[in-house]
């Protein structure tokens, strides 16, 4: 369905019953989050949705965004009020733990609680001289190939499926299961260079302003906070999960061993039972 929020059309998908506590994941696209991850979440009320510049989703222009960061918070705080979910528990991996903690700083009224999957407490750019950064040696892998015709699934199906070799780590890659969601990701984006890379890479978060910086601030936080982090991810180290966890108060760390970036499969019992734990906490 889509909902708006903040001026534009947020495309949203739910799971599971309106009565059970809300729980909010925010990456790129819907399909950031598995749907049988999604369903693996029995007893939530689960949602998922497109950011802006992606997906199905207002779609204007990712490379010249002419909103920031806030706005991309902003578009979260409004859809959870326009869904009617209360505090809500919320989920936020990769760039979208930006996201994520920026609401929990912002909107503390909005959450139950807080986790962050794969991501690091400062904005894309320079990293603070404590934090690791990416790691060169996979960067230079990864950035250093032709990258693919955008336009094209196989091309961008083989290049994704490369990558994600590339930052799964040592047990985190299964080429079905990346395959099949590339697919699925070309299949319900728009079939424009931009709408597609935006759409995998989220490659809007190299242009829009992330000003001002908030890790600074993350004692502030209040929701009862998971940090999720692979030991082996290449994009955002584990070093920066060591880091969320140590400035928000009373974070709990479950680190993921011979996990890279996100949560693959190999990962799901694991962190399912330790999302159903951490959301079946009344919010304070």
């Amino acid at each position: 369905m889509q909902i708006k929020v903040n001026g534009v059309e947020l495309c949203v998908e739910t799971f599971g019953d309106p009565a059970d506590p809300p729980v909010l994941l925010v990456g790129i696209t819907v399909l950031s989050w598995p749907q049988e991850l999604c369903t693996a979440l029995t007893g939530r009320y689960v949602v998922r949705y497109d950011l802006r510049d992606a997906g199905l989703s207002t779609f204007v222009d990712p490379d010249a965004p002419t909103y920031d960061l806030r706005d991309l918070v902003t578009d979260a705080s409004e859809l959870v009020v326009a869904l009617g979910l209360g505090r809500t528990h919320v989920v936020g991996m990769g760039i979208g733990g930006f996201i994520a903690q920026l609401l929990a700083l912002d909107h503390p009224d909005r959450l139950a609680s807080l986790t962050l999957v794969s991501t690091r407490p400062v904005a894309p750019g320079l990293v603070d001289p404590d934090l690791p950064d990416h790691a060169p040696e996979v960067m230079a892998q990864v950035f250093g190939r032709t990258g693919p015709d955008w336009t094209d699934r196989d091309s961008v199906i083989g290049y994704m499926t490369g990558s994600a070799r590339l930052m799964s780590g040592s047990r985190g890659f299964d080429e079905q299961d990346v395959r099949a969601a590339v697919g699925s990701v070309f299949d319900r984006a728009r079939r424009t260079a931009k709408a597609q890379r935006a759409s995998h890479l989220g490659s809007m978060f190299a242009a829009i302003d992330c000003r001002p910086r908030w890790r600074e601030r993350l004692d502030e936080i209040t929701a009862p906070t998971l940090v999720v982090h692979g030991d082996e991810d290449p994009f955002f180290p584990h070093g920066n999960g060591v880091a969320l966890a140590a400035e928000i108060p009373g974070a709990t760390l479950l680190t993921l061993p011979g996990i890279g970036q996100g949560v693959p499969r190999v990962t799901w019992p694991a962190v399912v039972d330790a999302l159903l734990r951490h959301t079946s906490q009344r919010p304070l």
